[in-house]
């Protein structure tokens, strides 16, 4: 008796495969399919076939509903880290404050050798600084006139947060998602708000 390996890609034991997640995290964070493809280095078509994919095994219609579905993948912190619904939801202290520049080569070198803050590290036209325990995140940009900065709330829960947040009637611009994971594991995970006058906030955790 013979047996045939099998070929192909190893079956995932996720609502997603790996790479769906990866395309999935960045349509919920706002980006668009030729964003996306440039940052992971793949092409419009891959992402599309991805996004169509993640949209036929979740039963969503398009990627707008797409972008308020919450699901942690199996092999993320936040799906292993316990349930603390029925804990008391605070917010802050802020985590982290965003700052919209023109060229971020010239700010990163401003506010780390004129003004002093200790910089963190650079990931494309993002650049992030310590400012005492607050993180600043810098973001070049090709128009600052009318940017205003972003306020980052840390939370001990993101998923419940997030729940109890849309239950006060809180409108949500997208579900939590992983934005970052470190070289140490760890993983920072957002999902961004609107104030009454319309200006974004977010809750990190």
């Amino acid at each position: 008796m013979t047996t045939r390996s099998r070929r192909g890609r190893p079956p995932h034991d996720d609502l997603l495969t790996p790479a769906e997640w990866r395309v999935v995290h960045a349509v919920k964070h706002g980006m668009t399919s030729r964003q996306i493809g440039e940052r992971r280095g793949i092409s419009i078509e891959a992402v599309k076939f991805h996004v169509a994919n993640a949209l036929a095994k979740l039963g969503l219609t398009n990627r707008k509903a797409l972008r308020h579905w919450h699901q942690a993948p199996k092999q993320s912190s936040l799906h292993r880290k316990e349930s603390t619904m029925n804990a008391p939801i605070t917010l802050g202290p802020i985590g982290q404050i965003s700052r919209s520049v023109s060229d971020i080569r010239q700010s990163q070198g401003w506010y780390s050798d004129v003004l002093g803050i200790p910089h963190l590290y650079t990931f494309g036209k993002l650049a992030f600084f310590n400012c005492g325990g607050t993180r600043l995140m810098l973001t070049g940009e090709a128009s600052v006139i009318a940017a205003e900065s972003i306020l980052y709330l840390r939370v001990a829960d993101i998923a419940a947060s997030h729940e109890d947040l849309r239950s006060r009637g809180v409108e949500f611009i997208n579900a939590p998602h992983m934005i970052h994971r470190h070289a140490d594991g760890t993983e920072e995970w957002m999902a961004f708000f609107k104030d009454p006058e319309g200006r974004t906030l977010a809750i990190m955790s």
